[in-house]
């Protein structure tokens, strides 16, 4: 049976006046329909752009799908013009965005905003429109919700604005919700709140999700499956189980360790050294070689890209020997 979604080789290039940002270049992976695929790396690394190509919300110039496909229920959702988009955004795939109060209109009242997505996508309108928004709301959480539906997006906390986006996002019940960061501007305890109301609602409409987040305590809490991004592309990928328990690549090694709660008490906080690459001038070898603590930076490939091989059933991780390698010093780490 094919995967809900199917990416493959996706590039996409930004082409500035500072020459070409190779934000994606060559990212591959798949979703099963009901699960929670989660991709992980810090800023840069390619994330967010991955999930925004496959709704066409890329800025066209300067970006540019290079190549690649994005097969969603067998249709390449990168061969489609505006109008067939229009017919997958909001009711087969919905997005959940980093920052609600930049996604809401401050100017339209929530309900007006909720209903919207049932007008486009269902044609439906008035009061049966009004009553699944405010079904939509209490099942996220929001108290009195029949009142606060008319009631201004300034006029919710950010944690309450978040869950209006969690229920726009799912009113037309989508096969694929895409959650870019939805916890990012929120702190710890509301944070908490949010990710499970995602994950009951997940678990009661059966909707994929693709989860975008630099966490992994979050990647531990929510997730089947994980994609490793680094410098545009998949360095390690496996369930999320066994890429928890037994991390290869030395990036994905170096994310966990820099997790606090990998650390004793008065213990120092581990850090990646240095900074991302720029993706206008990639090195030809393994982009991660210059950071590269915890493997062996002097054997890691300098005349090709690494390429993914399947190290166990299921997990795949880039083939440098360099990154696979683990540091002495942290053998026992």
């Amino acid at each position: 049976m094919p995967s809900l979604l199917d990416i493959r080789d996706l590039k996409v290039h930004f082409h500035t006046r500072d020459g070409v940002v190779k934000a994606v270049d060559g990212v591959s992976l798949k979703v099963e329909a009901g699960e929670i695929a989660g991709i992980v790396g810090e800023s840069g690394s390619g994330k967010s752009v991955t999930a925004y190509s496959l709704l066409g919300l890329i800025p066209m110039p300067p970006g540019r799908i290079e190549g690649g496909r994005a097969l969603f229920q067998g249709t390449d959702l990168l061969r489609l013009g505006e109008r067939e988009l229009n017919t997958y955004r909001g009711r087969k795939i919905s997005m959940i965005f980093q920052d609600p109060m930049t996604s809401l209109n401050p100017y339209l009242r929530v309900s007006t905003q909720l209903v919207e997505p049932l007008a486009i996508h269902e044609k439906l309108r008035g009061k049966p429109a009004l009553h699944r928004a405010i079904g939509a709301l209490e099942q996220v959480g929001i108290e009195n919700a029949a009142a606060r539906i008319h009631e201004y997006p300034h006029e919710f906390s950010g944690g309450m604005r978040q869950r209006v986006m969690i229920a726009m996002a799912l009113i037309t019940k989508p096969d694929l919700l895409i959650a870019d960061e939805p916890t990012t501007a929120l702190d710890v305890t509301v944070q908490k709140q949010v990710l499970d109301v995602i994950r009951k609602l997940q678990r009661e409409t059966g909707t994929a999700v693709i989860f975008i987040t630099h966490d992994l305590a979050v990647v531990h809490e929510m997730c089947d499956t994980v994609s490793v991004l680094y410098a545009g592309r998949v360095v390690e990928s496996a369930p999320a189980s066994d890429l928890i328990r037994h991390p290869l690549h030395a990036y994905t090694r170096g994310l966990y360790r820099s997790n606090p709660s990998a650390h004793a008490k008065g213990e120092d906080l581990y850090t990646i050294p240095g900074l991302p690459p720029d993706l206008s001038r990639l090195p030809c070898g393994c982009a991660f070689r210059p950071r590269n603590t915890l493997g062996d930076a002097s054997l890691c490939l300098t005349d090709r890209p690494p390429e993914l091989i399947e190290a166990s059933p299921g997990h795949f991780v880039q083939n440098c020997p360099g990154c696979l390698a683990v540091h002495p010093s942290t053998a026992h780490a």
